[in-house]
């Protein structure tokens, strides 16, 4: 049975910075704040919901801090963030409805793969590259198909938008960092916008945390956009390997 407390209240909030710090530079947030919500007593229907909630706040500030550093061009990217949300929208819709126990034997799989991948790739920096698929199909396939993901599962969803945005629309591993938290805060509010419905978020709690999110989503951006891939690259492979075992250890 959930009660905020004054302890797990401070539990809560740094939990939200710590989360919002890592999720603006490498994604993964959601490992330390949907075990934390449960951690104090928050049914798992009802931690997903809230976490969707708090995490809005963090992927918000860090998609803003980027695109102030012309990271993003907002005006060419809006059709790709409406798709990222209709997508999200669809697959919180679908949560009760669809198997997922495949998927998630699957993924920590793929996760480990990402991690790999990022870890060995040679030539892997903020320049751009050459693109492997056009931006209309890009957005109109990979945006909406991982923004569905995010709503019907979420871990793992940022690694996914980095991985499409680094191996199929050549992006450097910044401006990839950049497009993957617009999207990533789309995906998000779609999934919200549905949970808000269905699985009844406490908002409370969800601003609370969201506070502590914008402190440390903002510094985390801010420390991303000053190093580079040399900071993101090394710390999405440990955000992607610590998601992996944390699923296998789920299935366990």
């Amino acid at each position: 049975m959930f009660e905020l407390t004054v302890e797990i209240a401070l539990l809560l909030v740094a939990a939200g910075f710590a989360a919002g710090f890592v999720d603006a530079i490498a994604g993964g947030g959601g490992l330390i704040t949907v075990p934390v919500l449960m951690l104090v007593g928050m049914p798992p229907a009802q931690a997903l919901a809230t976490n969707k909630v708090q995490g809005a706040f963090g992927a918000a500030t860090a998609a803003v801090s980027y695109a102030a550093r012309g990271q993003v061009d907002l005006k060419s990217q809006w059709k790709s963030a409406l798709l990222a949300g209709l997508g999200g929208l669809a697959g919180a819709g679908l949560v009760s409805h669809l198997p997922t126990d495949a998927l998630r034997v699957v993924l920590p799989v793929i996760l480990i793969g990402i991690a790999v991948f990022f870890a060995l790739k040679p030539g892997l920096n903020d320049l751009d590259r050459i693109r492997r698929m056009g931006a209309g199909l890009f957005a109109a396939t990979v945006v909406p198909l991982i923004g569905f993901y995010d709503g019907l599962v979420g871990p793992g969803a940022g690694s996914f938008y980095m991985m499409a945005f680094v191996t199929l629309a050549g992006y450097g591993v910044l401006k990839a960092t950049a497009h993957t938290k617009l999207l990533n805060l789309f995906s998000n509010l779609g999934g919200l916008a549905m949970f808000a419905m269905v699985g009844q978020p406490l908002w409370l709690v969800g601003i609370m945390m969201g506070g502590a999110q914008i402190i440390g989503a903002a510094i985390g951006a801010r420390l991303a956009l000053r190093i580079g891939s040399r900071l993101i690259k090394p710390l999405l492979v440990v955000t992607s390997t610590l998601l992996a075992l944390r699923l296998i250890w789920q299935l366990i």
